[in-house]
């Protein structure tokens, strides 16, 4: 006996900024769970910037959306079927079949997770390969030692509002954020517990970061590319680490972007630039999850989320989050 479910599907290669076109919501229908499968109801799914890329039919890390089929993506759900005795019915799973209400999956793709020691929606953000992503970056590709001054751009959305807090229980002795917007920086100094806020929307990122850091910055987690990491680059000690995380500013360019234009400083002042994929970190997920919960219980580490509703949504929650319209992590549930 299948199941009805809707799914979203690429249909065009976007160009430029994605627009809702793109994409199509379709019903379609999921069977039973044969031996070694599982049929999950999913509860919440995710929408990363990493997505945008895979929206593109190039060679990447990560294989392109094939065009008229459902996309993938991070989802927790429950089990509501089951062909194995290691993933029971009932059970919160961890996966990769988002962008859909019901997946068909064998039973060693999902990861069960408990769903009493912490909400669900934790596992796909603080919990998760974002945090994760905010952990390895500042402690195994730019690590921060105690009394480091630290620079995060992007700073209130899911991986950087994680960023700038880890940083601190790294022993950093400042840490400054740059977003956009008034609202976002408030957030930033009296939520998240940075130092300084820097409102790239006014412009003059290098006067801003000279006036937040006057004596330089040691580590910078780059989300964003561009002009920030040119901030950077300026704005950097001698023996600076630079974890390069994400380029969102370029994601949506239709013409190459230039790099910074200062990059000749990364030799005189032996700075480090080292580009990483949380899936080469899986090792620290032991290390991480046992600080984070830590973090988390003491109330040092604080998750926000932003949240939308229905699958029917789902596009309209990718492409806010790509226009930086959440705070801390993009989610849309679409369990009752």
């Amino acid at each position: 006996m299948s199941v009805t479910s809707r799914e979203v599907h690429l249909v065009a290669r976007p160009v430029g900024e994605p627009k809702p076109g793109d994409f199509a919501l379709v019903e379609s229908s999921v069977a039973d769970p044969g031996p070694g499968q599982v049929l999950v109801r999913n509860d919440w799914m995710s929408v990363d910037p990493y997505m945008r890329g895979r929206m593109n039919d190039t060679e990447s890390y990560v294989s392109p959306f094939r065009l008229g089929e459902v996309m993938e993506g991070g989802a927790v759900g429950t089990v509501a079927a089951s062909g194995s005795d290691a993933v029971p019915v009932g059970a919160t799973v961890l996966h990769m079949g988002g962008w859909r209400e019901y997946a068909l999956l064998d039973a060693d793709a999902v990861r069960v997770v408990d769903a009493d020691q912490a909400p669900a929606e934790a596992y796909l953000g603080v919990l998760g390969m974002v945090g994760l992503t905010a952990y390895a970056g500042l402690t195994r590709i730019a690590p921060v030692k105690e009394g480091d001054v630290v620079f995060v751009s992007g700073a209130a959305g899911a991986v950087g509002s994680l960023a700038g807090q880890i940083a601190r229980q790294l022993g950093a002795s400042r840490v400054i954020g740059s977003a956009g917007g008034p609202e976002k920086g408030r957030r930033l100094l009296e939520e998240f517990g940075y130092d300084a806020a820097i409102d790239y929307r006014e412009g003059d990122l290098e006067g801003q970061l000279a006036e937040a850091a006057p004596d330089g910055i040691d580590v910078y987690f780059d989300n964003v590319g561009g002009d920030h990491l040119r901030a950077a680059i300026g704005a950097m000690r001698t023996h600076g680490r630079i974890a390069l995380c994400g380029a969102i500013s370029m994601y949506n360019a239709t013409e190459p972007v230039p790099g910074p234009d200062n990059l000749f400083l990364a030799v005189g002042k032996r700075l480090t630039l080292r580009g990483f994929i949380v899936g080469d970190h899986f090792d620290l997920f032991g290390e991480y999850a046992q600080r984070a919960a830590t973090w988390l219980a003491e109330g040092s580490l604080r998750a926000e989320q932003t949240v939308v509703g229905g699958i029917d949504h789902a596009v309209d929650a990718f492409l806010d989050m790509m226009r930086g319209a959440n705070t801390g992590k993009m989610l849309v549930r679409l369990g009752s």
